[in-house]
């Protein structure tokens, strides 16, 4: 089933349910997807694909994670509560992250196989992880993880 379909079924089931937790965000999801869809009519391309949309929610994940940053310095406990809140759902829809040593692991694999050897490959090994791995890689730690492994 299509991630697409599926965000809309879950925002169905949960507006039939009154789940004044879950629906609001669901809506928010479902109108940035149509939004992007909006934007591409004038573009070549009409449908969202599965990774498309994963992007999309990455992306609404990490304006997330800085409100929450900017929640927390300012005291704004049930503003950070509301946003964690919104990034626990939005993640629900996300491929599962591999762990801190799976993705160390990953990245000594592909630092090997290119064979690099100075920071100045970070590029080439940043590349490489994006094109086979994108999903299910949070590159946050992928940056620190490289640079450690490349010094």
């Amino acid at each position: 089933m299509a991630l697409q379909t599926q965000i809309e079924e879950k925002l169905n089931q949960s507006l039939k349910n009154k789940d004044k937790n879950l629906y609001p965000t669901l809506r928010l999801i479902v109108s940035a997807i149509k939004d992007v869809i909006i934007a591409n009519r004038t573009k070549e391309k009409k449908d969202l694909t599965d990774q498309d949309i994963v992007g999309l929610l990455k992306k609404m994940v990490k304006q997330r994670s800085e409100s929450c940053e900017v929640y927390k310095q300012a005291g704004r406990n049930e503003l950070l509560e509301s946003e964690l809140k919104e990034i626990e759902i939005i993640k629900f829809f996300l491929p599962k992250q591999l762990s801190e040593e799976e993705t160390k692991k990953l990245c000594e694999d592909v630092i090997k196989k290119l064979g690099a050897n100075s920071i100045k490959d970070m590029g080439k090994v940043m590349g490489e992880l994006k094109k086979t791995h994108g999903d299910v890689l949070d590159f946050s730690k992928v940056g620190s993880i490289i640079k450690t492994v490349l010094k």
